[in-house]
C-alpha cells in the first residue's frame, strides 16, 4: 500500500498521536468535512459543553430549559447583547469580539476561553460557547480548550468535535490551532 495513502486514510478513521508527521491546513480541512453536517442550533460536544449559534445564545427558555450556567460569546460586541442580557438568569457570561476573518488572532483568546469553559464544567455547570453560525469562532475555543486542558491533539479533538457538530474553523484559525498543538507538544 502506498505509505501516502495509508497516512492519509489513518487521519480520516482517528486521531493523529503527537509527534506525528506535521499537519497542513488542507489535510485538516479534509478531516473536518468528514464529520457531521446538519446541525442544531446547539450541540453537546463534551460533556456539559454546548457548541452553538447566535439563535440559541438568544432563546432564553431553551437557555433554562437547557440548565446553561456559563456563557462563551465569541461574537461579543455592543450589537449583540452581553451580559446585561442574561441578567436574572444566573448564567456568568464572558464575551470576546472576535472576526470570523483568517487575519483575526483568535490565539490570544485560547487560554482564557479555556479557563472560564473548564471553571464552568469543573463546578458542575452547562455551558454554551457560541458565536453566529456556531461553526469557526466558538468551534476554535471548543478546540483549544479541549488540547489545553484534555492534552488532545488538535486531530483527537478536531474527532471528537466533528462527529457532534459540523465545524469548519477558518484557515487562520486553523493555522492558529497548528501552533497550539505545536507549542503543547513541546510542554508533554
Amino acid at each position: 500500500m502506498n505509505s501516502r495513502y495509508s497516512y492519509r486514510s489513518s487521519l480520516l478513521r482517528g486521531p493523529l498521536q503527537r509527534g506525528s508527521h506535521p499537519l497542513s491546513v488542507f489535510e485538516l480541512e479534509k478531516i473536518l468535512y468528514t464529520g457531521k453536517y446538519i446541525r442544531n442550533n446547539a450541540d453537546e460536544v463534551w460533556p456539559g459543553l454546548y457548541l452553538g449559534n447566535q439563535e440559541i445564545a438568544a432563546n432564553k427558555g431553551e437557555l433554562s430549559r437547557m440548565r446553561i450556567t456559563h456563557i462563551l460569546n465569541a461574537t461579543h460586541s455592543r450589537f449583540r447583547g452581553g451580559e446585561e442580557y442574561y441578567r436574572g438568569m444566573h448564567i456568568l457570561y464572558m464575551g470576546i469580539d472576535a472576526q470570523d476573518c483568517p487575519t483575526f488572532d483568535m490565539s490570544v483568546h485560547f487560554y482564557p476561553a479555556a479557563d472560564f469553559i473548564h471553571k464552568a464544567l469543573r463546578g458542575r455547570g452547562k455551558i454554551l460557547v457560541h458565536c453566529a453560525v456556531g461553526v469557526s469562532r466558538s468551534a476554535t475555543l471548543v478546540l483549544a480548550y479541549l488540547m489545553i486542558y484534555h492534552h488532545m491533539t488538535l486531530v483527537e479533538a478536531i474527532n471528537t468535535v466533528k462527529d457532534k457538530r459540523g465545524i469548519i474553523p477558518n484557515r487562520g484559525f486553523l493555522r492558529q490551532l497548528l501552533e497550539l498543538d505545536s507549542d503543547l507538544k513541546g510542554k508533554h
